[in-house]
C-alpha cells in the first residue's frame, strides 16, 4: 500500500478535487501522494470552473485533472481515506469494509487530528502513524453533531461558496499537515 491519501466526494468535480490539490499543496515533500473520485462521478470530466479557478488561485494548475468514479481498488490501496460527507464514509466502507478504520469525513478527521497531543516522532510511516492516532481519538471523543462532520457542497453555488468550502478543506486538513510533519 503506497501513503496515499484518497479524498472521496459526490461527482468529483467541486469538493474532493480541491481537497487534492489542496493536500498536494499542504503536504509537498512528504512522503504522501493524494488522489480522488467520487462515488458518483463520470469519468474523464474537468473541474467545476469555480474549484478550478480557486486551485489557480492558489497557486496549482488543474488543466490536467480529470474526474474519476471511485472503485473499491481506490479504497484498499488509501492509506487514509476522506470524504466530503457521512453519507459517502458508509458508501466508502460498504464498498471496501477492510477500510472501516481508515475512513474518516474530512472535517470529522481534521478534529480528531487536532486533538492528537504527542508527536509521532521516529515513526518510519508518518501517514500510518497520523491515521492510527486518530482512529485512537475517534474512540475516546464524544461524537460531534452530524453537521459537523459533512463538508457542504457548493456546486449550485457561488464562487464565494467555493472560496467558503475550499477554506474548510484546508482548515481540516492542516492537522493531519502538522501531524506528518512531526512524524517526518
Amino acid at each position: 500500500m503506497v501513503n496515499r491519501v484518497l479524498f472521496v466526494c459526490h461527482a468529483n468535480l467541486c469538493r474532493s478535487p480541491m481537497a487534492e490539490f489542496t493536500a498536494r499543496r499542504l503536504l509537498a515533500g512528504r512522503p504522501v501522494t493524494v488522489a480522488s473520485a467520487g462515488t458518483d462521478a463520470m469519468a474523464g470530466l474537468a473541474m467545476h470552473p469555480y474549484a478550478a479557478k480557486i486551485t489557480v488561485e492558489t497557486g496549482e494548475d488543474p488543466t490536467g485533472f480529470r474526474s474519476r468514479r471511485l472503485a473499491p481498488e481506490h479504497l484498499t490501496d488509501a492509506v487514509l481515506v476522506l470524504t466530503a460527507t457521512r453519507r459517502q464514509r458508509s458508501f466508502c466502507t460498504a464498498l471496501a469494509p477492510a477500510a472501516l478504520h481508515r475512513t474518516f469525513t474530512l472535517r470529522q478527521f481534521g478534529r480528531l487530528a487536532a486533538t492528537v497531543e504527542a508527536p509521532l516522532d521516529g515513526h518510519d510511516e508518518p501517514l500510518r502513524a497520523a491515521v492510527a492516532a486518530a482512529a485512537l481519538a475517534r474512540g475516546r471523543l464524544q461524537p460531534a453533531l452530524a453537521d459537523a462532520d459533512d463538508l457542504v457542497d457548493p456546486v449550485a453555488g457561488t464562487l464565494e461558496d467555493f472560496r467558503r468550502c475550499a477554506q474548510e478543506i484546508e482548515r481540516a486538513l492542516r492537522p493531519l499537515a502538522t501531524l506528518i510533519g512531526t512524524a517526518g
